[in-house]
Order: structure tokens, then sequence, then C-alpha cells
């Protein structure tokens, strides 16, 4: 019997995600969005959402970093579009809490956002998988429209 190594699985999702992240791009008809900046390491993220009727109809991001915080990045936009603002608010509540180790990793609700939680060991490195998260949930209760280009 081939047993696979989950810290292996993870990892591979995680590069996967890194080098050809889903969501990339811009994403012109957003009408909510903010920036994320981590100053210690330079990761740099621009969230951009299509919010619509209560829901998060397209979400795409911008930015450089490293594999971590791409990924993040990444893996987010994947697990909320199509939620609700409650239920993103509650992925992102359940994330947190799991990838900073003050909760149990319920793999159930979190997905394939689990293989992130491993950063809870690497405390330098759970800013890298929450700086996309902490721009969406600006990017969400921020106003309606972005603002202007100046």
């Amino acid at each position: 019997m081939n047993l696979v190594n989950l810290d292996d699985l993870y990892q591979d999702v995680i590069l996967d995600h890194g080098r050809k992240p889903r969501n990339f791009g811009p994403l012109p008809m957003a009408n909510r969005e903010a920036e994320g900046y981590n100053p210690f390491c330079g990761d740099h993220v621009h969230v951009r959402i299509f919010f619509d009727e209560g829901v998060i109809r397209e979400i795409k991001f911008e930015g450089a970093g490293c594999a971590i915080s791409t990924a993040s990045a990444s893996l987010m936009t994947q697990s909320v579009k199509g939620k609700t603002l409650a239920e993103a608010k509650a992925l992102f509540d359940g994330f947190h809490d799991s990838v900073v180790g003050t909760n149990p990793i319920d793999e159930e609700k979190l997905g394939s956002l689990v293989c992130l939680c491993g950063v809870k060991d690497y405390p330098n490195r759970i800013k890298c998988a929450t700086l996309a998260w902490h721009a969406l949930i600006e990017a969400l209760e921020g106003a309606e429209e972005p603002p202007a280009k100046t």
C-alpha cells in the first residue's frame, strides 16, 4: 500500500498555486478593492472584487510575493467566489484562527485551505499566508466604488 505524505501533498498544492496562481490579473469591473503590503518581506497584493447583490461574483488579485503569499491569494479567490459577505468573513475567521493556532484546524470547513495551516509552526510566515485575506476583508468592508485613479 502506498501512503501519501500529507505534508508533501500540501507542499505540492502550495507550489502549484505559487507558480500558476488562479484568478491572477486585473478586474476592470471591480467595485471593491484593497491592497496589502508586508514591509518585512516585501509581499504586496492588490485584491479586486465585483460584489453584486450581496455576493462575491468575481475576484482577482495582482501583486508579487513569496510562494505562500501567492498560493494563499490564489486559494482564497477560489474559496470565496460565490460567497456572501457573511460567508467570506466566517471563512476568513476560521482560516485565520487555524493559521495563527488559536483554534484547531477544521478540515471540512477549510477544504483546500488546510494546506496553508502548517505556517502556524513558522510565525514569520503567518503574515504571508494572511496578507491577501486581510485585503479581502478590507475590500469587502470598504466603499462601494474603488478610489479614483490620480
